[in-house]
């Protein structure tokens, strides 16, 4: 079971999607990302600091042929970090689910249209 641990730098929607994206793939290439989260350049380049510097992702810069390529990969700290995270976002689901049948009662279903 991997353990819940809520992660304030991973939570932040647009690294969520990044890092989500990136745990979906070994490497992903800089417009993909860019692409797939609807991101400026600039706005993904600071996002793939952040998570970075945090140690969450491994940025592999070259050239194919004079054209310079990004691209980035979530590595093991940073797929443990989103992993716990998930863990912990689906515990804080299912107290809210257990709420909220709580609040109804446990026959008044019925009532639900």
């Amino acid at each position: 079971m991997i353990p819940a641990r809520f992660d304030e730098l991973i939570h932040a929607p647009t690294r969520l999607s990044i890092v989500a994206l990136l745990a979906a793939t070994e490497w992903a290439d800089f417009k993909f990302i860019r692409d797939s989260a609807g991101l400026t350049d600039s706005a993904l380049s600071k996002q793939l600091t952040t998570l970075e510097e945090a140690g969450y992702i491994d940025v592999r810069k070259g050239f194919v042929g004079k054209r310079p390529r990004t691209s980035a990969r979530l590595n093991t700290i940073g797929r443990a970090a989103f992993e716990q995270h998930v863990a912990a976002l689906q515990e804080i689901v299912a107290k809210a689910g257990a709420s909220v049948v709580d609040a109804r009662g446990a026959g008044d279903n019925a009532d639900v249209k």
